[in-house]
């Protein structure tokens, strides 16, 4: 049991002003593994007031102190590693090994980016007479999911730090317990107090709380689509600068001649990544007609080889979903889409056998999916894959981008300038050419309902940037 009773506020462990706690229930065994408190709009308050105390002073540390911190957290990290990977694993269900690498290496990762690329960041640039500077938008809240969780918080707490503002970081009910080991690391670093403040507790507390807070001049929102509307709907209130990414239904297009093996391989492998708890998930995969029976066949014999269970063990490819709330959501999606006339070619709603407990899902697979049925238009965050036949490449484009989202996409064919066009038509922020990997430097958000505002890179800095214009005198 990793158990936390105090938050993290200017600097110090401080208890809640409430009396209630949050339990951590393990993804696996549905047991508690942790411990948090269960914070309260006057938490938030403090948190704020202690952000907004050291914004001035912070604002206006040097590129290169601000590089040093961030390095400092990137090491920090790397210490605790190994029991942070154990950590997510236990609170999300990813198998051991990927945490290691995902959940933990791609903070790690992220962390040193922005600590490299103070240097070269141009805060200042002339513009025929005027000197234009960027300066940071002030106290910034940071509201996180659970899928990745670490990751999430420091795609936001990376940048925004570089860019001298200071946070207050609500991280997931679901998965709170990597947090609170940042939040030890940053103290370890000697972050000035009051430039990270940690507060736990539920969306509708304190995560409506800091949307609303007249005091925070920024939200940095991901998770649901539906959540993320009510956190743009109370921050209007304040007009604060608001960033969201959101949900996706991201379509893999396999063109006709594409290399179909690898392709479908590849799909299978992002739509299942996290057991599918993924935004950027590939769940439609998208082949020419006269190509659908082969690429089911193809796409059932790789997705066999994902083997749910224990994700500590090593041996199995899927791990459980968060909770039994989300394995259950996900199962009455796949009840949909047999009731809505799918083809299920592998997998199904009934639980995994010798798995009683935890949110486990069998890997599932369906054919001959249309574009108006509930499983090809809404998220359904599990290892579930729609296989979908188009007729040309124009309709192939219009199924790919039928869809309220438009975070993630890919494209494969033998013609890499084929592919770049087809990759320009869809209405999405980020398009994988023939299974290209993941760049932690290129920008990451959505079109349409996936949200707006861009993490990671340059991109992601500039979100907590303001942007002034000095007009200068014709002598200067």
């Amino acid at each position: 049991m990793l158990i936390f009773d105090k938050l993290y506020v200017n600097g110090e462990w401080v208890p809640s002003s409430g009396i209630g706690s949050i339990e951590v229930l393990s993804a696996s065994t549905e047991q508690a593994i942790g411990r948090v408190p269960e914070g309260t709009p006057q938490d938030v308050d403090r948190a704020v007031q202690a952000a907004g105390d050291s914004f001035e002073s912070w604002s206006a540390t040097s590129i290169e102190d601000r590089a040093r911190l961030l390095q400092g957290l990137a090491e920090g990290l790397t210490t605790r590693a190994d029991e942070i990977a154990l950590t997510i694993t236990g609170e999300v269900g990813m198998p051991l090994g990927l945490s290691k690498s995902i959940q933990v290496g791609l903070p790690i990762t992220v962390l040193g980016s922005y600590a490299q690329m103070l240097g070269g960041f141009a805060f200042e640039e002339r513009v025929g007479h005027s000197l234009v500077v960027r300066e940071p938008r002030g106290v910034v809240g940071c509201i996180t999911p659970w899928n990745y969780p670490l990751h999430q918080i420091v795609a936001k707490l990376a940048p925004a730090l570089a860019a001298g503002c200071t946070v207050v970081v609500k991280p997931s009910a679901e998965a709170p317990l990597n947090a609170f080991i940042l939040a030890e690391v940053v103290d370890q670093v000697g972050l000035p107090p009051g430039v990270f403040n940690l507060v736990s507790g539920t969306g509708p507390v304190v995560g409506e709380a800091m949307a609303a807070h007249p005091g925070i001049d920024m939200i940095s929102f991901t998770g649901s689509t539906p959540a993320g509307k009510r956190v743009a709907e109370l921050a209007a209130r304040t007009l604060k600068r608001v960033a969201l990414e959101l949900g996706g239904k991201s379509a893999d297009l396999i063109l006709d001649d594409a290399d179909l093996p690898r392709a479908v391989k590849a799909c299978v492998s992002s739509c299942f990544l996290n057991s599918g708890q993924t935004c950027t998930a590939h769940t439609r995969m998208l082949v020419p007609r006269s190509h659908h029976a082969e690429a089911v066949r193809l796409a059932v014999e790789v997705a066999r080889n994902f083997t749910v269970g224990d994700p500590f063990a090593g041996k199995a490819k899927l791990g459980p979903l968060v909770s039994t709330a989300q394995r259950e959501r996900v199962r009455d999606y796949i009840k949909r889409g047999i009731q809505e006339g799918a083809e299920l070619v592998l997998g199904g709603p009934e639980p995994p056998e010798g798995l009683p407990a935890g949110g486990y899902v069998r890997p599932t697979v369906f054919a001959n999916v249309r574009p108006e049925m509930t499983i090809a238009r809404e998220e359904i965050f599990g290892p579930v894959l729609a296989i979908m036949p188009y007729q040309d490449q124009e309709d192939a484009i219009r199924i790919a981008n039928s869809t309220i989202y438009g975070l993630a996409g890919g494209v494969w064919s033998s013609d890499v300038a084929r592919a770049q066009r087809v990759a320009r038509s869809l209405r999405t922020g980020q398009v994988d050419i023939n299974g290209a990997k993941f760049n932690p430097l290129a920008p990451f958000g959505g079109y349409k309902q996936s949200g707006y505002g861009r993490e990671l890179g340059r991109f992601g800095l500039e979100e907590f940037l303001e942007i002034k214009a000095l007009q200068l005198p014709g002598d200067a």
